[in-house]
């Protein structure tokens, strides 16, 4: 009866950032995955933006944590916590009439049986009618407008936080897929870890983030760029400011750029040659955060001889094609049960 009331929800439940989409609304909740928790009272202090300004500034009985790692569930009761927060914020307007909602989620295409049954509980924990769960890289395609219900071959590669999903779809389903627990969060890490080599520099994941977006490429620069961080030196343990160069980072880079271009390359090897040719034609898709990083396209163009081209919104299209799969989530309840059973 009061069906009509209901909005249900896509969750682009992120390692870094959860997106929220609303039927019929789009995208109305964008903030970052992190919950800051009282260690004494166990109580949550702060979640999503807020909770994030606090990482590295909180005091001794205060902890800003990412319950998601590697686009898994780390920590069960305060991933629930946080879904419930971004639940309640997508629908501030709710009428009183309105009945819980059918959630989808998106998961990680590697992820374990186990590990899906902890998203969709969680799901339903924080107040879902029906939690479904949408593999990443089949939500990116969807959100990337590629043709995913035709008979011919898209290839996405979806950069998130924790995890770099590449796929080959065709005719509603995944041909082939590969999932590397490599992504943006991975690069900032090497930021980090290069600085402190070279400069005996500490610097925090805020400004190696920072120092990825403002300077950072996948190629060195043809115009060499600068920027100027402070850390702690880890000599006099007193502040110290240094200026980095473009090429550095595209060094510290290197290793997690090159382990992505790996992923891509043997999801290409294991693809049937008629897709091949389709995705010769069409180009490979860039979507997630990741895929903002500088000089990534032509790079995977080099590394594969295949076209490239960078989705054109390349945040929002595992939301926008998680909120578009609601429109057949009759096939996603079969699809959930059998997946679950084929991997039992």
């Amino acid at each position: 009866m009061f069906g009509g009331f209901t909005k249900d929800l896509g969750i682009d439940l992120g390692t870094a950032n959860t997106l929220v989409y609303v039927r019929g609304k789009g995208i109305v909740v964008r903030e970052p995955s992190v919950v800051a928790i009282r260690t004494d009272t166990k109580s949550i202090e702060a979640v999503g933006e807020s909770a994030k300004k606090m990482i590295g500034r909180t005091p001794g009985n205060i902890r800003a944590i990412r319950p998601m790692k590697d686009g898994v569930i780390a920590d069960f009761d305060t991933t629930a916590t946080m879904i419930k927060y971004f639940i309640r914020e997508a629908q501030k307007q709710r009428s009183m009439f309105q009945r819980h909602p059918n959630v989808m989620v998106c998961v990680p295409s590697g992820i374990t049986a186990v590990e899906q049954r902890a998203v969709e509980d969680a799901t339903k924990q924080a107040g879902a009618r029906e939690a479904y769960t949408i593999e990443e890289p089949f939500a990116a395609a969807i959100g990337a407008d590629l043709p995913v219900w035709e008979p011919t071959g898209s290839m996405v590669v979806d950069i998130g936080g924790g995890t770099t999903e590449v796929a080959v779809i065709s005719l509603g389903g995944i041909v082939t897929s590969r999932s590397v627990r490599v992504a943006g969060d991975e690069m900032d890490e090497s930021v980090i870890q290069y600085i402190k080599r070279q400069y005996n520099l500490m610097i925090g994941e805020r400004t190696s983030e920072q120092l990825k977006m403002d300077i950072g490429s996948a190629m060195p620069l043809e115009q060499v760029e600068t920027m100027e961080i402070r850390g702690r030196d880890l000599v006099t343990g007193l502040p110290k400011t240094i200026t980095i160069t473009s090429d550095e980072i595209s060094e510290a880079l290197a290793d997690t750029v090159n382990a992505i271009v790996e992923a891509v390359k043997v999801t290409l090897e294991k693809c049937p040659p008629e897709l091949a040719a389709d995705i010769m034609d069409r180009g490979i898709v860039l979507t997630g955060g990741g895929a903002l990083l500088r000089n990534l396209d032509k790079l995977l163009a080099g590394e594969t001889g295949m076209p490239v081209i960078v989705a054109e919104n390349p945040l929002d299209c595992v939301a926008i094609g998680t909120g578009k799969a609601l429109e057949n989530i009759h096939l996603f309840k079969s699809r959930s049960s059998s997946a679950v059973r084929s991997k039992r």
